[in-house]
């Protein structure tokens, strides 16, 4: 079988481990606790890939930082299908916060332009599998993501790992539901002479029954150049969006 084109051609389990290794280098970068869920994983069904329509809706209530963390809602929204896919406007507003962006879904999963680490927009050929549907439990999946910067028009590669664990429950904002957790382990092209790439750490716990997550960590750090001894550990993201309400168009 010929291996796809945006397909790793470095073995599951080492890019695993390089990017563990890298993301627990340091203490402030610690691999995320599976909060807000009850019980232990367990087996059931594959998860199929959603039904998503003109108006469905996904908000968030989002907290990040450390000793003054901003706040702000986010909320999420498909606003047009086509024979292209799907556009998912990505609104966040708050007390200093205020954004907007458009993403392009060809299908539920795959995304051709969005973020992955904040409001930064990429364009990604072929499309990114942010999700490979149908999602099943042990289910992992890893890449090397061709991707152009649009804030810098910079062309570059990211490193991507996703493993998925059994069924849990979720509870957010006082409804339980059923979940699939993914771990992201991701390392940015952004590195540069005094800096090296962002290792992100992320954490989500999809449910099917909206066609969306219920729940994300996201830590993410840098290291400043240097030897062993000085290379600094710069944190860059600490946060967590709880879903709040979710509208069916």
């Amino acid at each position: 079988m010929t291996t796809p084109p945006h397909r790793s051609l470095v073995p599951v389990d080492a890019l695993r481990r390089r990017l563990v290794l890298a993301a627990a280098a340091s203490p402030t970068l610690p691999l995320l606790a599976a909060c807000g869920t009850t019980g232990s994983p367990g087996s059931g069904p594959a998860a199929p890939a959603p039904d998503w329509r003109v108006g469905d809706r996904w908000t968030y209530d989002v907290v990040d930082g450390f000793r003054q963390p901003v706040t702000w809602t986010e909320t999420r929204e498909i606003i047009a299908a086509d024979g292209d896919g799907f556009q998912l406007r990505a609104a966040q507003k708050g007390p200093t916060v205020d954004s907007t962006r458009i993403e392009r879904w060809p299908t539920p999963g795959l995304l051709r332009v969005g973020a992955v680490l904040d409001n930064e927009l990429r364009t990604f050929t072929p499309p990114l599998p942010r999700f490979e549907f149908p999602l099943a439990a042990g289910q992992r999946w890893s890449l090397f993501a061709n991707n152009v910067n649009a804030a810098t028009g910079r062309p570059g590669q990211i490193n991507y790992f996703v493993r998925v664990s059994g069924w849990d429950r979720t509870t957010v904002a006082g409804t339980t539901y059923d979940t699939l957790a993914l771990r992201l382990l991701i390392r940015l092209d952004d590195d540069d002479f005094w800096r090296g790439p962002t290792d992100c750490n992320h954490l989500f716990h999809y449910a099917p029954s909206i066609g969306g997550t219920v729940l994300e960590e996201r830590e993410a750090q840098f290291l400043e150049r240097g030897d062993a001894r000085s290379a600094i550990p710069i944190r860059t993201q600490s946060s967590r969006l709880t879903l709040t309400n979710f509208r069916r168009g």
